[in-house]
């Protein structure tokens, strides 16, 4: 059944900020994209536009990927192969078309104050995130900030840009994946601490954020775009942003709150337990048929790469890895997808 709900819009002043000090013991893991919500501008857009395909084939390679005719990976390839540009020229360009987000660069330094490791998480390549961190915060601020892309190998006069992918997936790069390894990584380096595990903050605003959206125990969408609207329509528990600095005062509310609840011992006061169970249930043999029929093609794509287009027919059969192949009228339904909802709602994470 849909999770508990409270009528949109919810401010984020709304977010508790309870007293005491932030709590320091909780390791808190935070993962951000980078095109659209760090810059507002799209890295990829900027030099295909400038450089390669243009933006008329762009926007039809766009929506190929929208109507499922071409996977993000075939279409990703076509465009940074587009490119005859050598680096150096390209960032130029890019440089004098992108615009951070104006808090970003106060929300790192809370960052690196409370010792929260910040992370890029993206589809794009990571040699141009690096040039454009390096460039807008400077080398000594970005040398902090870790990038999980794909790498590329760029031939020296810009005749060739060819895309080394990060996994072998329709995707190219499973951010869940990424999400899921470092979660892991941190609860081994936490192992005899009482069960205590880390707190997974997503900040995203696009379709392709939502693998990443859906293992976070507390998720930023920026407000008024794709991720919220998603977040809406399917009742999914999220906090609208405008700026990092919205972003700052809610985590610090969440980190008080946490302090107080659990004294950063055991599971986070805001804890997602569901985030393993979307993994086990959206492998390709395991795809809930009745979810995979209300999303649009183009978010069933980032869900279910391997397997959305494969399942056209309407109805509830679902098959679990959970324990064996379940009956119609005893399909769950995943909370917090709000697929009974009558209204569009806005979730906070439950206390």
């Amino acid at each position: 059944m849909p999770g508990t709900t409270i009528p949109a819009p919810i401010s984020v002043e709304e977010v508790p900020a309870l007293t005491g000090t932030p709590n320091k013991k909780r390791k808190i893991i935070c993962f951000s994209d980078f095109d659209g919500t760090i810059f507002m501008q799209d890295t990829g857009h900027v030099l295909f536009d400038n450089f390669g395909c243009g933006s008329k084939r762009r926007n039809v390679l766009d929506e190929q990927i929208k109507t499922g005719e071409r996977s993000f990976r075939e279409v990703s390839e076509e465009m940074w192969g587009s490119l005859n540009v050598p680096f150096d020229d390209g960032f130029e360009v890019m440089e004098d078309s992108l615009e951070i987000d104006r808090d970003f660069r106060s929300f790192h330094s809370f960052c690196l104050e409370n010792q929260i490791p910040f992370n890029v998480i993206s589809a794009g390549l990571k040699p141009v995130l690096r040039k454009v961190l390096d460039t807008f915060l400077g080398e000594e601020q970005s040398k902090h900030i870790d990038i999980v892309a794909n790498d590329a190998d760029i031939n020296p006069d810009g005749s060739e840009w060819k895309v080394l992918w990060r996994h072998d997936t329709e995707l190219g790069h499973d951010k869940a994946l990424s999400i899921q390894e470092a979660r892991a990584a941190a609860e081994a380096d936490l192992a005899g601490e009482d069960g205590t595990v880390p707190l997974i903050v997503f900040i995203g605003d696009g379709v392709s954020d939502l693998p990443a959206a859906r293992e976070a125990d507390v998720l930023f969408a920026r407000r008024g775009l794709r991720l919220e609207e998603y977040c809406i329509e399917n009742s999914i528990s999220y906090i609208p942003f405008d700026t990092f600095a919205d972003i700052q005062r809610a985590l610090e509310g969440i980190m008080a709150e946490d302090a107080q609840k659990t004294g950063g011992k055991g599971l986070p006061a805001r804890f997602n337990p569901r985030a393993n169970l979307w993994r086990r249930v959206s492998s390709k043999n395991a795809v809930p048929r009745y979810i995979v029929m209300s999303p649009t093609r183009e978010e069933r794509m980032f869900l279910w790469p391997e397997a959305y287009t494969e399942l056209k027919t309407p109805g509830i059969e679902t098959t679990l890895e959970l324990g064996g192949v379940l009956e119609e009228d005893e399909a769950p339904q995943p909370e917090g997808l709000g697929l009974d909802s009558a209204a569009p709602t806005v979730m906070v994470p439950a206390a």
